[in-house]
């Protein structure tokens, strides 16, 4: 038999009449202040990774994981061409990481109705576009899909575009294009369908089209593209493989004589993923303060329960029991009352978890936080961390108090009571 954990269990688990009250409200104490701290923990780290992820996500939706241009643009939007062979989007779709590669067009263009006037992006795409990001967030219509024999009028436009230009899903609008100073061209163009993503910085600005409408509007040849975009299996590998793509590319050009240029969706949108990676130490100060406030309450409690069985510690020493048995016995303790804490704490943080994952009671400001709602994304494996984190650092915390033990002499405890 296990004797420091029979005593410890009666110790805890007593019922015995006319004990001392004072153990309860130390107990509770002790389990609300783990409970508290690991439930803030759960929610901190499932509320910061999915406000992450969610953001980025709708960053790399607009623009890919890896874009490759021209090695001459300057501009953002109006590009100048690079001529993209078969023989290149072969070797790309080959290349190890790399999932998916498409090509894109933008231009600058302008929409004029009765009582607005409203300037856009519109980003033209291939057949082999895949649109599962866009048709997540359609709120009318459908998106278009693109012959490959002929060019389509059909366009995906933001829900902040259409209110503000009074357009729905069905019209038909005119849009404007200035090719110089000089010239500018017109495009009837019919709306398909109607996204909204939250994102207004590119709400604002983007409008979905068929590829080779640019290519018109701009006098290009077939193979020319502002890029090509890229998209990748694994997040985490996003440097390596775009450090890789660029050195491969750096010596390479296309037939008209144009340097490729690869950058990460990292490097076009550097102040984006900055604030992104600032969250990150927010967690670290969190888990941080949450972890001492679990450990302090946990080292108050067991004083309180060390000092109230002063009597029982000298008994035991007076009939041999050693320090570190005593020691153990308290620990014990302290690992019941963790253990309970963390079990409520864990109901408390994932169910808060579920419900706003399932039904969205807390909102956000989509122009301040690109979200609608708060995001939540909490891993298993960030789960079991949290979880032996606290864990562990609030049992080590417990062994300060235990040493009170040696400072228990069992001639004075016994006389005194």
């Amino acid at each position: 038999m296990n004797l420091e954990l029979f005593i410890a269990r009666r110790v805890h688990f007593s019922k015995a009449a006319g004990e001392s009250r004072a153990t309860p409200p130390a107990i509770r104490i002790a389990m609300a202040g783990i409970a508290l701290g690991l439930c803030m923990m759960l929610l901190s780290v499932a509320i910061v990774v999915g406000f992450k992820k969610e953001v980025r996500n709708k960053v790399i939706g607009f623009g890919a994981h890896i874009r490759i241009s021209n090695f001459d643009n300057n501009t953002s939007y109006e590009t100048i061409p690079v001529m993209v062979s078969d023989t290149l989007m072969d070797e790309l779709r080959a290349w190890p990481g790399v999932c998916r590669v498409e090509r894109f067009a933008t231009t600058l263009g302008m929409i004029k109705t009765e009582t607005e006037c409203q300037g856009f992006v519109m980003k033209g795409v291939d057949e082999h576009f895949d649109g599962s990001f866009f048709r997540k967030y359609l709120t009318e219509g459908e998106l278009f899909t693109l012959d490959p024999d002929k060019a389509s009028a059909d366009v995906l436009i933001s829900r902040y575009l259409a209110d503000r230009l009074g357009l729905k899903c069905g019209d038909a609008f005119v849009a404007y294009f200035v090719q110089d100073v000089e010239q500018m061209r017109a495009r009837r163009l019919h709306i398909c369908g109607i996204y909204d993503t939250g994102y207004l910085e590119y709400d604002k600005l983007y409008i979905l089209a068929d590829l080779r409408q640019i290519i018109r509007l701009n006098d290009w040849e077939p193979d020319a593209v502002s890029g090509l975009e890229l998209f990748i299996d694994d997040y985490s590998r996003l440097d390596d493989l775009s450090e890789a793509l660029y050195f491969h590319l750096s010596d390479r050009q296309d037939r008209l004589g144009n340097m490729f240029y690869v950058r990460s969706i990292k490097e076009l949108n550097p102040m984006i993923f900055n604030w992104l990676d600032v969250l990150d130490i927010n967690v670290v100060v969190i888990l941080a303060l949450m972890i001492a406030v679990s450990g302090f309450t946990m080292i108050s409690g067991l004083l309180i329960i060390i000092l109230e069985r002063t009597r029982m510690i000298g008994i035991l020493k007076a009939l041999g029991q050693e320090e570190r048995s005593l020691r153990k016995v308290f620990l014990y303790i302290a690992s019941f009352l963790i253990g309970k804490g963390m079990l409520w704490g864990n109901v408390a943080g994932l169910l808060i978890c579920f419900i706003q994952s399932r039904f969205h009671p807390v909102a956000l400001d989509p122009s301040s936080y690109y979200l609608d709602t708060v995001p939540i994304d909490l891993s298993f494996t960030s789960w079991l961390l949290i979880n032996l984190g606290t864990g562990i650092v609030s049992l080590l915390m417990t062994l300060a108090p235990s040493c009170l033990i040696a400072k228990i002499h069992p001639a004075r405890t016994i006389h005194f009571e």
